[in-house]
């Protein structure tokens, strides 16, 4: 394929991976993915974003501290941050409300399944099984625009990692744990628990790997102004 073609191809085929195999992922290809992706625009080249990739140990005792508080009536969860509206409107509450009853169809899980729904949820938690797992933080006195770099530097790490044949899943649960986040990997208050990545070989024979979230023509975003 032409450069073009192989950048197009890479931004297509991306989607929110959600059950990955658990082959291995060369080290040395996590740092080149980080290597490209902090070629990212950022105003006045503050490049504002923080990554930890997390070792087994590291791994294992968060993913144990969020399953324990997911099961605890004790422990309040509040978002470190306000990702989604107070109140949603069309027409982004359709656009929400199908792409997740569309995963929920896939993953056979009915409206009221309460018990089916905490399960994706601990899924979720534990990085859908992917062989990586990374946290993403910003220092909590940056401004929007530092966001909107962090952003971009996030994308273009998930393209990366397409373009060497690998899956990814962007992660945003993770802010509503931050206390449990922040303790067992150490982050200070000084930083804001934005994301995880989930990054690995995507299972082909999963169910919510077969969801492919509709997108808007160009016209229903965009004004040609004369």
């Amino acid at each position: 394929m032409t450069d073009a073609a192989t950048v197009e191809h890479a931004i297509e085929s991306r989607r929110a991976i959600r059950a990955f195999l658990p082959d291995p992922v060369d080290p040395a290809l996590v740092r080149r993915l980080l290597e490209l992706a902090a070629c990212s625009p950022s105003g006045t080249n503050m490049q504002p974003w923080r990554v930890r990739v997390l070792g087994p140990q590291a791994r294992a005792r968060l993913e144990q501290g969020l399953i324990a508080a997911l099961d605890s009536p004790d422990l309040p969860i509040e978002e470190e941050y306000r990702y989604y509206p107070q109140t949603f409107r069309e027409p982004y509450l359709s656009r929400r409300r199908k792409v997740g009853w569309d995963l929920y169809s896939l993953l056979g899980v009915v409206r009221g399944d309460h018990e089916g729904m905490k399960r994706q949820t601990q899924a979720n938690l534990r990085f859908f099984g992917a062989p990586v797992a990374l946290m993403v933080t910003i220092d909590r006195d940056l401004e929007i625009g530092s966001w909107l770099d962090l952003g971009m530097f996030v994308q273009t790490f998930l393209i990366a990692a397409q373009a060497h044949g690998l899956d990814s899943c962007p992660q945003a649960i993770f802010a509503r744990f931050h206390p449990v986040v922040r303790r067992e990997l150490a982050i200070p208050e000084s930083e804001v628990v934005v994301c995880g990545i989930a990054l690995g070989k995507a299972d082909p024979d999963a169910p919510a790997n077969r969801l492919v979230p509709e997108r808007e023509p160009v016209e229903g975003f965009t004004s040609w102004l004369d």
